[in-house]
């Protein structure tokens, strides 16, 4: 018999950003009104420089992900549209449960 405190569910959200600042908005809404405990993210189109801004727009989730841009931007300025791109966000609450085995 689980304890009374004990959750028995997860709520995961997988959603398509089309980029970080058109996606931002609709994430906010969903963590301010359903909570998910974990949130699956795709196509963010940040470079490896600015994948910290899922730290400081999301503080009540632990961030971990990758850029496709990396290859772009060895390769000096940025031509073309950005591109690509995934992040999990697993709330803080859940960091203890979780591992992360390979990036």
């Amino acid at each position: 018999m689980a304890p009374a405190n004990c959750r028995l569910s997860m709520k995961t959200v997988s959603y398509n950003m089309r980029g970080f600042y058109q996606g931002c908005s609709v994430i906010e809404d969903l963590i301010e009104n359903d909570a998910p405990d974990v949130l699956i993210l795709q196509e963010h189109w940040l470079t490896p420089a600015n994948l910290s801004l899922f730290d400081s727009h999301f503080v009540k989730y632990f961030s971990f992900g990758s850029s496709t841009m990396s290859k772009s931007v060895d390769f000096g300025m940025l031509r073309g549209r950005p591109y690509g791109g995934v992040m999990i966000l697993v709330r803080n609450e859940l960091r203890r449960l979780t591992e992360t085995i390979v990036t």
